[in-house]
């Protein structure tokens, strides 16, 4: 992976068996995706190599899911830290708390820009250190969004992807929601520092075919990616939900073969 131009900064073994947390060092947001694809392309190939194969499935059996978590922050165009205000408890600016705003109104509408793939949604359940509330904290894993670092490190983390997601389409949801709620000015809501798996609050949508219903009928989405985007992505996830129904799944054949 050095060799094809990115920096691993970290390898770790996580909760489930064989899985394992891998972190980039921070650069562009186009690099940053294009690293992503080499890596899980990489490292398949790598694996197969050795008669093994790597999944990065959302959800892979009852355990911990796989994640991608996302690490975005804004700079000005002169290379100023336009989300940082050091006086401020949080340390965050106004456009700071307007940016995250904007990630929360917008969270629901883009869930299928994070979550693409009928099993994504079976990783969002509580106390699985997926989110299931859309809220902010400092520092808190059990937000979808998660405030870390001080001053030129200070970022968003959102924790609502999983590893089965295409990074292009995530980071430009998320920068057309932060851009969103800086253009208009959002107003941040207080952070939550409590468990908010045990909060009565919007959550993340947990099917896609729930996804998909707030995505068609968001005339934001729409009017910010454009009708032939949102048509076009619409018609995926569409597809992906008509083959689905049409399968049988070895629950049901299990649950039904001779009980009913």
């Amino acid at each position: 992976m050095v060799n094809a131009g990115m920096t691993v900064e970290s390898v770790k073994g996580e909760c489930n068996l064989g899985q394992h947390e891998i972190a980039f060092k921070y650069t562009d947001a186009l690099a940053t995706c294009d690293h992503h694809v080499v890596y899980k392309t990489g490292a398949k190939e790598i694996a197969a190599q050795e008669g093994y194969a790597l999944t990065f499935m959302a959800k892979f059996n009852e355990r911990e899911g796989n994640s991608c978590h996302i690490h975005l922050s804004f700079r000005g165009t002169d290379g100023s830290m336009v989300l940082v205000d050091d006086k401020d408890p949080d340390g965050l600016s106004e456009i700071g708390k307007q940016y995250i705003a904007g990630q929360l109104a917008h969270m629901r509408e883009l869930s299928i820009m994070y979550a693409p793939t009928i099993n994504s949604y079976k990783r969002y359940a509580p106390g699985s250190f997926a989110p299931t509330a859309i809220k902010w904290g400092r520092d808190n894993r059990t937000c979808s969004y998660r405030l870390v670092g001080h001053g030129p490190s200070l970022r968003v983390e959102n924790r609502v992807p999983g590893g089965d997601v295409n990074p292009y389409l995530a980071v430009a949801g998320m920068i057309a929601a932060g851009i969103d709620g800086i253009e208009k000015k959002m107003t941040l809501e207080p952070r939550f520092d409590g468990n908010a798996y045990a909060l009565e609050t919007d959550r993340v949508p947990n099917t896609l075919q729930m996804a998909r219903e707030l995505w068609v009928n968001s005339a934001w989405a729409k009017e910010t990616f454009g009708e032939r985007v949102h048509k076009h992505y619409t018609h995926m996830v569409d597809t992906d939900l008509d083959q689905f129904n049409k399968a049988i799944t070895d629950f049901e054949l299990i649950r039904g073969f001779e009980r009913y």
